[in-house]
């Protein structure tokens, strides 16, 4: 297991080991997603969203921004 020390300006160094694993290295981003009250988990964010272009395929239909508000607001109710 790793371990890093804050210090006082609240920084960390990512131990190496870690960045391995990760594929990060100077200059890339990450994010901190918490996943339960205190425990957070630590993701590389180093690809652009402009990189998921056609990994989906193309929609059958165009879908208006009320459409998605509404199925946003459907998923969040529950139903």
């Amino acid at each position: 297991m790793s371990t890093a020390t804050l210090t006082t300006k609240g920084q960390i160094t990512i131990p190496a080991e870690v960045r391995k694993a990760m594929s990060v290295s100077q200059g890339d981003r990450v994010e901190f997603v918490e996943i339960e009250p205190g425990k957070f988990l630590l993701c590389a964010a180093t690809r652009s969203m402009t990189e998921l272009k056609g990994r989906f395929g193309k929609p059958d239909r165009p879908v208006s921004v009320e459409e998605m508000n509404e199925a946003i607001g459907q998923a969040a109710s529950g139903k």
